[in-house]
């Protein structure tokens, strides 16, 4: 064990009245954390059997597991509550209990209090998973240590005690935001913004002020020209802001021109390579990759080396993912898509890719109080057949035109949905899996929705 983390951890949290709220993956790192660093911790979950007591009592010895409901006598009495992220400390029964002199954290906000690897953190309604995941390899395949945490691969508190690092790239949600106070970022960036979570933040300007914060105290912030919700504000301005964005950049910053009648990545005047030598297609895409160059940049990584690695990124798994079949259809699973912005991006960004064939889209789910009308023109320009599904499926298809009707469907199944998809495809059209809604009405998650897609549509292949 690193005794200067463990000397840290001692003076910081000893002696303290810890509770964990929540006993997910994010709360049981936590009380691994602390267990491996003995100091004395409970957990409390309104859940009825999150975690065998048994197997609680057999990893965590005598720290106290309170189930079924929140503890208001046990959280205030907390002097440290460590909130995992899908816990919404509104809630009355929690916030109620919290005494003011309570330090309110969450394992990111414990990770950076005990960290010092050098952070990169990417927030942004979509494209976050795809932008972290592209540093991560680039940074490895550059020679650096990096570590990945956050809102995808393992929890910071599962890697704070391994070898350093020479940097640790988060990804970072709304949820997690909240809790962070601490975070000095070497790079920072919020991607997009676009409605989504608002049944927990209630209005957009509240979400994107809770993205904002990303930018507090880094060194390097990074935006997006193309839309103005993610350019630092007043309480953020940062002499060393960089930006990336669809059009020519000015000189020191990202953007796309055309050269050599070639779209091209471009850094100022200078062309860097050309979209049609990059593996991920689509402006969707292009912006993703213009944010990597420029966060990396930021970290001080060589341009050139990660432009070559770039290349060879295949992108990630339910994220406008190509199956390959002998139909001659472009089957696309992006079910990873969870909310109106990221269905949005990838119509605009897989459409101009058809030159003439069809789009028929697959959508719908749990909305989550999302507003769906900046899908309209989308759908009724560019979807030539949209098939519906799920709790808000019906309102989303309600945004098409009364004259589009015979080409608007809604089914009870994703199985239901690819069969009918397969009726109306013809070689060269592409279906298009994008529910820009939640799972959760459904399936256990994105990722199930996005087998079960898969599976019907290969299915039919092998001749089931």
């Amino acid at each position: 064990m690193n005794k200067q983390l463990h000397q840290s951890v001692t003076t910081q949290l000893a002696n303290k009245r810890i509770v964990i709220l929540g006993i997910g993956i994010t709360g049981l790192s936590c009380a691994r954390f602390l267990h491996r660093h003995n100091i004395t911790f409970a957990v409390n979950d309104s859940r009825p059997m999150p975690i065998s007591p048994g197997d609680f009592k057999h990893q965590f010895a005598s720290n106290t597991l309170v189930l079924g409901a929140w503890d208001q006598a046990l959280i205030a009495q907390a002097e440290v509550l460590i909130v995992s992220p899908g816990i919404d400390i509104s809630t009355h029964e929690i916030s109620s209990a919290i005494t003011k002199d309570c330090d309110v954290i969450g394992d990111i906000e414990l990770f950076c209090r005990l960290s010092d690897t050098p952070i990169i953190a990417v927030t942004g309604s979509n494209g976050k998973s795809t932008v972290v995941s592209m540093l991560n390899y680039v940074g490895n395949a550059l020679g650096y240590q990096v570590q990945l945490g956050g809102n995808i691969g393992l929890p910071v508190l599962d890697q704070i005690d391994k070898a350093a690092a020479d940097f640790i790239v988060l990804e970072l949600s709304s949820f997690q935001l909240e809790t962070i106070k601490s975070m000095k970022a070497l790079a920072a960036t919020v991607l997009n913004l676009s409605d989504d979570h608002l049944d927990r933040h209630k209005t957009l300007e509240n979400y994107g002020a809770i993205k904002q914060s990303i930018y507090h105290n880094c060194v390097h912030a990074i935006y997006n020209r193309d839309d103005s919700a993610t350019t630092p504000n007043s309480n953020y301005m940062n002499n060393q802001g960089l930006s990336f964005g669809s059009d020519q950049p000015k000189a020191g910053d990202f953007g796309l021109a055309e050269s050599a009648n070639e779209k091209h990545l471009m850094l100022g005047q200078q062309a860097l390579c050309s979209l049609a030598e990059l593996p991920l297609q689509g402006i969707h895409n292009a912006l993703n990759y213009l944010s990597v160059l420029a966060l990396g940049t930021s970290a001080g990584w060589d341009l050139k080396a990660m432009i070559a690695s770039l290349m060879t990124f295949q992108g990630l798994a339910h994220r406008c993912e190509v199956i390959e079949t002998s139909d001659g259809i472009k089957w696309i699973n992006d079910s990873k898509a969870t909310n109106v912005g990221a269905t949005l991006a990838a119509i605009e960004g897989l459409s101009p890719t058809l030159q003439g064939n069809k789009l028929i889209l697959i959508a719908g789910g749990d909305g989550k109080g999302a507003d769906f009308s900046p899908l309209t023109q989308a759908l009724t320009e560019q979807v030539e057949h949209l098939i519906t599904l799920g709790k808000d499926g019906q309102a989303i298809g309600s945004l098409r035109l009364t004259s589009q009707a015979e080409n608007t469907s809604h089914v009870d199944s994703l199985a239901a949905a690819v069969a009918l998809a397969r009726t109306k495809a013809k070689p060269g059209d592409m279906v298009l899996l994008s529910p820009a809604c939640a799972s959760l009405d459904m399936f256990a998650n994105y990722v199930e929705r996005g087998v079960v897609f898969i599976k019907s549509v290969l299915l039919h292949k092998d001749g089931h």
